[in-house]
This record gives C-alpha cells, structure tokens and sequence, in this order.
C-alpha cells in the first residue's frame, strides 16, 4: 500500500472572479483536517501558507491540542494534530516527503483538457505499491490552475444531490479520504 499524506493550499487559489489570491488560515480546517488525516491513516498533514504570521498561527493551533490544556482534556486528538506541518508552499511539502511524489489534486468542478482520476481508480492505485502520495486541496474557490495543470492527477469532483456544490474543504477532505482508504 502506498503512504498518502494531505496538503491543504492557502497560496496560490483563486478567489469568486477567477484571480489568484491569499486565503486566510482557520483554526477549524488545521483541526477538523487533521483529525481526517489521523482517521484514514495519512502520514503528514501540511498546512501551505506563505505568511510566516499564518504558519506561526497553525503552530500554535498545534501546540494548544498536543501540548496545551487541550492536550490534557482532550487527550486523543494529540495523534491527529501532531500529523501538522506548517510549510510555505507545496514544493516544501513535498521536499518533507523525500521529493519523489505523486501530486494527486482536488477540484469541486471538472476542468478542460485535464483527464479525471475516478475515486475507484485511485483507490486501486493507493493500494498497489507505489511512491508515495500528496494528496492536495484548496481553500477559497480551488486551487489555481498553474497547480492543477502541474499535478500528476485530478481527481473526480465530489458530486452531491442537483446541481449546487460548494462543499467545505473539510467536508471535502473528509469524503475524498473515506473513498480512497476507508475499508469496502
């Protein structure tokens, strides 16, 4: 089985208009996506964001459940936010993986000239042997494209009920690794 970690990119995104933009960090995706991360066995959990002020906040989200009063009320979420690393962007993430990695992406939309993974597919190719996975999502409204026209794969969209699809990133996270690893 191959090793499969997530990233989640603050930098470069887009915003409503289509324009690369900076997202915010928040406390809730470091944690709610960790503890996803720590569920489906995921080696890492990269948190990309080029503000140093940002990065020092996700460590201190870190600290505070696996060294701060958290970590004492809460004992069992230390696995999970312990899987937090904060990087400036994806290249460093995958320098933290040793280099040779697959690049895997996620998009709430299909895109134009770029092949889609189907989950089964990649399921199938998680559980043969193989380099090491990243699995990749965007906050704001997705990734840029200079990151999914990069990527080694594209996976499938995540498709609710009707046409309406603005899923969180953590709802995102949660479902793409439920149907890549969770046990058929």
């Amino acid at each position: 089985m191959r090793s499969l970690a997530i990233a989640l990119v603050h930098r470069p995104v887009i915003d409503k208009e289509g324009l690369v933009v900076t997202s915010a960090l928040t406390n809730i995706d470091v944690h709610d996506l960790a503890r996803s991360a720590r569920t489906y066995g995921c080696t890492d959990y990269f948190v990309v964001h080029p503000v140093e002020a940002q990065r020092g906040l996700a460590t201190k989200i870190v600290d505070h459940w696996t060294e701060g009063s958290s970590a004492k009320r809460i004992p069992d979420r230390k696995d999970a936010l312990a899987l937090v690393r904060a990087v400036p962007t994806l290249a460093d993430a995958v320098a933290s993986l040793g280099g040779d990695v697959e690049v895997w992406v996620t998009a709430a939309r299909a895109l134009a000239g770029k092949p889609l993974v189907s989950f089964e597919a990649a399921r199938a190719s998680l559980a043969a042997s193989g380099r090491p996975v990243l699995l990749v999502f965007g906050t704001a409204w997705g990734l840029a494209p200079e990151l999914l026209e990069s990527a080694d794969a594209l996976l499938e969209p995540i498709s609710g009920f009707g046409p309406w699809n603005h899923l969180s990133v953590r709802s995102a996270c949660a479902i793409a690794l439920d149907r890549l690893r969770a046990p058929r």
